[in-house]
């Protein structure tokens, strides 16, 4: 047996009442879950948004922190 066909058994056994209550709360958590999704989705946005506008500068660091690893990694001339 599904999930879905034992939501249906356990639905049908009880009184309207609490059919209507069981729908309201179905209904809540669909709603609620769109709500979370929408939310992921615009977070994702702005991470993609903010990682753009970073990028130049991220890519300036890495650049001068490469030239100074390079800098430090060659031999000395003293040796």
């Amino acid at each position: 047996m599904n999930i879905e066909t034992e939501i249906i058994t356990k639905l049908k056994s009880l009184p309207i009442d609490k059919q209507m209550q069981l729908l309201d709360f179905a209904e809540f958590l669909e709603q609620k879950n769109i709500l979370v999704q929408k939310k992921k989705e615009q977070l994702k946005q702005q991470l993609k948004e903010g990682a753009i506008r970073r990028a130049e500068r991220d890519l300036k660091v890495a650049q001068d922190w490469f030239a100074l690893e390079e800098e430090a990694c060659q031999p000395s001339a003293e040796q």
